[in-house]
């Protein structure tokens, strides 16, 4: 059987690999087909594609844009995006300017507790359009303010804590839209983590497409239950999540979550068929 991984992120959001590296990763897991979902940013996809094509494996361009439903967070996996769709590259950018305003004002509150930790130490760790809470845990700790990741984000990231800063999303139907006018799929990402199973009706109605039912965080019964929601309104029961972000926790997680081939033949099937009723209604 051949297996992949759909979500997947590098440091150009908040993994630890470069696009090369993460490809290396997973030929040495054994996996057939990845896709590239680094947050808000699509800038990390063409090297990813370029070493997949090299050790001749599948490839997804994709991005997990974070979005909001009635005040609930919610994360849309973009699969088989146009990656120089104008569009969706104006929309990234203001977001992801939003992530990096972010910093400055999470760095001011940490500066405002007495520890001296720069906006620009971040960036320069981060070295990315799309910096977030993990870089500055990695700065506080790699300049000896913090002593492990855990630490910073129970100490002053987590929603709650004193550094903690909420950030302006995009609405969930709004990325919905983003996506398909960027020939991709929309995707829900791991409504377990997110616990956003209420919303996802809403969802369908936009046009979502699928429904990550696999997920490192995902209980056997979660997933179950997901894959049955999906099967019972008729959309993707789609991919697998063992991502390589490195965050606060110890080991990226790449190829432990193993997704049946199949998957990915019924979303290239999905994106076929939406791209075929695209080219229908404009003749």
């Amino acid at each position: 059987m051949k297996f992949a991984d759909l979500h997947l992120h590098t440091l150009f959001s908040d993994g630890t690999f470069t696009p090369e590296e993460l490809v290396l990763r997973a030929q040495n897991a054994g996996l057939a087909c990845i896709a590239l979902t680094d947050h808000d940013s699509v800038e990390g996809c063409e090297r990813a594609a370029a070493a997949c094509a090299k050790v001749q494996m599948d490839f997804i361009t994709g991005a997990e844009l974070t979005a909001e439903h009635e005040d609930t967070e919610v994360h849309v996996l973009g699969y088989f995006l146009d990656t120089k769709n104008k569009v969706l590259l104006d929309r990234i950018a203001k977001f992801q300017a939003v992530r990096q305003s972010r910093i400055n004002e999470m760095c001011a509150a940490l500066n405002r507790l007495g520890i001296p930790l720069k906006a620009e130490s971040v960036f320069a760790l981060a070295n990315c359009k799309s910096p977030g809470r993990p870089h500055v845990a990695r700065a506080l700790v790699k300049e000896k303010l913090i002593g492990n990741l855990d630490e910073a984000f129970e100490k002053y990231l987590k929603k709650g804590r004193p550094a903690w800063v909420p950030k302006t999303k995009m609405s969930a139907l709004e990325g919905v839209e983003l996506i398909h006018q960027a020939g991709g799929l929309a995707v829900m990402a791991h409504p377990g983590l997110n616990r956003t199973d209420d919303i996802i009706p809403a969802l369908v109605e936009a046009g979502l497409d699928g429904i990550e039912c696999f997920h490192t965080k995902h209980s056997t019964v979660m997933s179950r239950a997901v894959s049955g929601d999906c099967r019972e309104i008729s959309i993707c029961s789609s991919p697998a999540a063992a991502t390589a972000t490195a965050s606060a926790k110890k080991r990226p997680l790449i190829g432990t979550v193993r997704l049946p081939y199949d998957h990915v033949e019924r979303l290239k099937a999905k994106v076929a068929e939406r791209k075929a009723k695209t080219t229908d209604k404009h003749r």
